[in-house]
């Protein structure tokens, strides 16, 4: 259903659904068939049974803990989805069920407040009631109980929207009448105003007698106006599931802890402050979601929910978490960042399974003074602000100050006084050449070298210079500045970019990469394995790796003399990777230690470093001979089998050692000889990425090419969204770049390149590899002088110098580490016209021709209409209709994030073939539903041909030709 979502119609346009265009009767019949058949597909995954049924909606209801706006547009979607199984069973098992529903519906009278279109099946099987599909759709409740009551009473799953104030007070009236109802939803969100946004859900109580409903497992009432908990809900002794998300609630009743049953509660958005003692009781309470909340405190109850896995305490006004929570021994996860928190409780160690997230607190930092009260002379200055375009690369700041704000995201922050006069400053983005960039080892480039300038102008107050970055997980981002003879780094500030301003238009604000400098120069963004120092006096030390707290180095009594500063650094190593590189499948390795110090002396005393063991590991299971400790030289960069010359030993979960030097140190597990050749080759491969090139055409004018590689993990992504104006050859194979390598592309076969730019030389474009900047070029190609026609020709990339005089075919035998070629892919240009324009391409879908004159009836339309309801199923009707698999899996890859194109590519390459078969294409088409089991659309394709029939029978008769018309009907059937 996923690709199908938006074909669906949308609220709101039911009643233009019969008027089709022209008034074409088959079309009409094709929109209501649409309707009635939207799920043959998720039949058996959806209507499962009661009990699955519960379960399921309350883990969809689970992810809505997010509150972006991105994840409060689908709420519709679970209707959908109901509808469509509702549909499906009904069908299933009431073969004859179409007609005595119409009938049915039409004595109900379902409209208003029901679409015209919309009968009693849609809505309506034996057990599921979905009325939350349109506007208005809980109106209906009240109609159907006054006329099917005995039907309504074993409904199990009703969902109703809460939109529309006089059908959901009608909807309430019934409710306790529908005393079988094991699952309730009555949420807003559902429906759209004009401008797209959410309509607000209007139920503010519930009826007492809601109580009656005493076999009720799941209830939702998120996104409505609820300021206090129905007493009524306290009366539900089977109530397992309880979500309220973004209401109004200020607090939780005090005697909540009579819903004994209660495993899953969420009250997410909403005004709490504080929660009741009573929430202890919960025994049963399995997750408990109170983010974005008011909460200060939490209560000691809390320790007393015995079977909690899961509390989601994210975007509270936490100063502090209760010792009791560590007797919470099933918990599993505890997620509280954005709080105040200063402090994490010992008492949280004693969970060893315990995953903590704690981004966002101000760990570790001093109480806040309060804000001194404003004085007299204090007042509020509003920095003038400044947007500038691309073309703009000067601006002028006075002694005033201003915010400065460049293309792509990047901030400048004058602050009033920095300057005694006005003053001409200028940017420019540089290309990250070698010239500019210097990185470390394993250092990763993040944003294109800033330039500001002039670098000569010293301000009076420092100035923040905000540089915007690309994501980086688990290592840490430094902003870099080069004076025009070396690099260093300054201490940044990580933040958001300004409401308003972002990287991409109408995008979320830039990550922003900001340091202070009182002079202009260079700077970038650099993301770098984390860094934790100390500083080691006489007495000792203890320190930590921040982003793997199993790392620890212990420092005794007078290992130094003199104070030294102690650096740490982490490098997490791929353990599939290891294996794969060294071809031992039993290999494991630990994270890597780069260690150093300041003065770069031994110490006096043995230092204990302390690392996990490698993955799969354990003190229990290790075998001591194939447990190897790696002594690296980043000088020489080689490496050392040392495990025999130091004192090495395990604990369950740790290795333990001595050393009285600093250096690199790796551990490794490994069944084969462990050879330092072996580890010197592994970790040269470590810094390198496996690149993929695209190679894609616009597809308004191919003769403008878009060049760029990307690291493999980010081509998926990056092609989907590039396809909508872009086609052409898929990505190459893989290829090893180092980072700050050199490239070159090169066109060949008749196609040669028609641009000024200072990097194209001899037909070939000179590119620089960086792993986490875009690196991309758009450049026009032409045919050599003298190509006539259509021109199929190729790009090829190569490494380091041009290759002279080297024939294609020796260039693809090259697979050893010299290997200058990387990858060829191929292109094409369409022929000129005599404007010397391109002749673009026919359409992608030409008229049908099958071949037989009943095919002339299944109309390019009518195809598209049936490539709507195919869905998921369009691999087997595929292989029914004769398509052989390596063509389906072509058209797989061609629109692999495109379920409709890709159903339709399928559909019309079949079509295509039946021009050359004979008569009887639609026969086979109807043969390959049936065996697919998609009866549902055999006997819509027979209906659209049988009233083609007809038309075309009346068309005859009209002209006179009715004599003919009856004898090619006879022939027809």
């Amino acid at each position: 259903m996923d690709g199908q979502q938006e074909d669906i119609m949308e609220p709101g346009d039911e009643e233009m659904a019969p008027s089709s265009k022209d008034g074409d009767p088959s079309l009409d019949m094709l929109a209501l068939r649409l309707c009635r058949a939207l799920v043959y597909q998720d039949q058996e995954k959806s209507d499962t049974g009661p009990t699955s049924g519960v379960m399921s909606a309350g883990q969809a209801e689970e992810p809505e803990r997010d509150v972006s706006p991105s994840s409060l547009m689908d709420t519709c979607a679970p209707s959908i989805s109901s509808l469509s199984s509702s549909s499906s069973h009904s069908s299933h098992h009431h073969p004859n069920m179409s007609s005595s529903s119409s009938s049915s519906s039409s004595a109900l009278c379902l409209t208003p407040p029901l679409p015209p279109s919309v009968e009693l099946p849609a809505v309506l099987t034996d057990t599921r009631l979905t009325l939350d599909v349109y506007l208005g759709g809980s109106g209906a409740l009240p109609l159907l109980w006054g006329s099917i009551p005995e039907k309504l009473r074993g409904v199990w799953y009703l969902r109703l929207g809460s939109e529309d104030k006089p059908g959901l007070d009608g909807a309430l009236d019934v409710l306790p009448f529908l005393t079988e109802l094991r699952s309730l939803a009555i949420r807003g969100h559902c429906f759209h105003d004009s401008h797209g946004d959410p309509l607000p859900g209007l139920l503010t109580t519930l009826p007492t007698s809601v109580s009656s409903l005493s076999h009720l497992v799941h209830l939702d009432l998120s996104f409505n106006r609820l300021t206090c908990l129905p007493p009524c809900l306290l009366n539900l002794p089977e109530l397992s599931s309880l979500l309220l998300c973004h209401n109004h609630l200020p607090a939780l009743p005090p005697d909540i802890g009579q819903l004994s049953s209660l495993t899953y509660l969420s009250v997410l958005g909403n005004e709490l402050v504080s929660l009741p003692s009573s929430l202890g009781q919960l025994k049963a309470l399995q997750t408990l979601d109170i983010s974005h909340n008011l909460l200060q405190r939490l209560p000691d109850e809390i320790g007393s929910l015995e079977e909690l896995v899961k509390l989601e305490l994210s975007h509270n006004k936490l100063k502090q978490l209760p010792e009791s929570m560590g007797s919470l021994l099933s918990l599993r996860e505890l997620v509280i960042f954005s709080n105040d928190l200063r402090l994490i409780p010992q008492c949280l160690n004693k969970l060893p399974l315990l995953k903590i997230d704690v981004r966002d607190n101000p760990l570790g930092k001093p109480p806040s003074p309060p804000p001194l009260p404003p004085t007299p002379v204090q007042r509020e200055t509003k920095i003038p602000e400044l947007h500038l375009g691309f073309n703009q690369h000067s601006f002028s700041v006075s002694s005033a100050g201003c915010h400065v704000f460049l293309p792509g995201g990047a901030e400048l922050l004058f602050p009033p006084g920095c300057l005694a006069k006005a003053t001409r400053l200028e940017w420019v983005e540089k290309r990250p050449e070698r010239k500019w960039v210097r990185l470390e080892e394993h250092d990763l480039l993040l944003s294109r070298p800033l330039e500001l300038r002039p670098h000569g102008v010293t301000f009076l107050k420092p100035v923040e210079v905000c540089v915007p970055y690309h994501r980086t997980k688990r290592r840490e981002v430094v902003v870099q500045k080069f004076d025009g003879q070396s690099w260093s780094i300054l201490p940044t500030v990580l933040r958001r970019g300004s409401e308003g301003h972002s990287s991409h238009p109408g995008g979320r604000p830039a990550r922003l990469a900001c340091c202070s400098v009182r002079q202009f120069s260079w700077f970038m963004a650099v993301s770098r394995p984390v860094k934790d120092s100390c500083s080691v006096t006489p007495a000792g030390a203890l320190l930590v790796s921040s982003s793997d707290p199993g790392i620890k180095l212990h420092f005794p009594p007078d290992s130094t003399v003199q104070t030294r500063t102690i650096t740490l650094q982490v490098l997490e190593v791929s353990v599939a990777e290891v294996q794969a590189l060294c071809g031992d499948p039993q290999a494991s390795v630990s994270s890597l230690l780069c260690l150093s110090q300041t003065p770069s002396i031994n110490f006096l005393q043995p230092i204990k470093v302390q690392v996990p063991l490698p993955a799969g590991v354990t003190g229990h299971t290790v075998d001591m001979s194939c447990l190897h400790l790696l002594h690296g030289d980043p000088t020489a960069q080689n490496w050392t089998d040392i495990t025999s010359q130091v004192s090495l030993y395990v604990t369950h979960l740790y290795a333990i050692f001595y050393i009285t030097h600093f250096s690199w140190y790796w551990l490794w597990y490994t069944t084969q000889r462990c050879v330092s050749g072996v580890i010197r080759k592994v970790y040269q491969k470590l810094k390198q990425f496996r690149v993929q090139f695209l190679v894609l055409q616009r597809k308004t004018d191919p003769s403008q090419v878009m060049l760029q590689c990307l690291p493999s993990n980010k081509v998926e992504g990056k092609l989907q969204l590039l396809l909508q104006r872009y086609d052409g050859p898929q990505p190459s194979d893989l290829c090893d770049l180092l980072e700050g390598e050199q490239f070159f592309a090169g066109f060949e076969r008749g196609l040669d390149v028609s641009t000024e730019t200072p990097e194209c030389m001899g037909g070939r474009l000179s590119f620089v590899f960086y792993s986490n900047v875009e690196n991309r070029k758009e450049v026009f190609i032409c045919p050599d002088q003298g190509q006539k026609g259509p021109v199929r020709g190729q790009v090829s990339f190569y490494r380091g110098e041009v290759p002279q005089n080297l024939p294609e075919e020796v260039a693809k035998k090259r697979k050893g580490h010299d290997n200058q070629w990387l990858a060829t892919l191929p292109l094409k240009l369409p022929a000129l016209n005599s404007d010397n324009s391109f002749i673009m391409e026919e359409p992608q879908y030409p008229p049908l021709n099958l071949g037989d004159p009943e095919s002339g009836y299944l109309t390019e339309a009518n195809l598209l209409s049936i490539s709507l309801q195919i869905g998921q199923d369009w691999h087997i009707i595929g292989i029914n209709l004769g398509i052989s698999y390596q063509e389906l899996d072509r058209i797989k890859y061609k629109h692999r994030d495109d379920l409709r194109g890709l159903v339709l590519e399928m559909l019309f390459h079949w079509a295509r073939v039946q021009r050359d078969a004979g008569p009887g294409a639609v026969s086979r088409l109807v043969d390959a539903m049936i065996e697919s089991k998609r009866r549902d659309l055999a006997d819509e394709i027979e209906d659209i041909v049988s009233i083609g029939r007809k038309k075309y029978l009346e068309s005859l008769r009209r002209v006179g030709l009715e004599g003919e018309s009856s004898s090619f009907g006879e022939t027809q059937q």
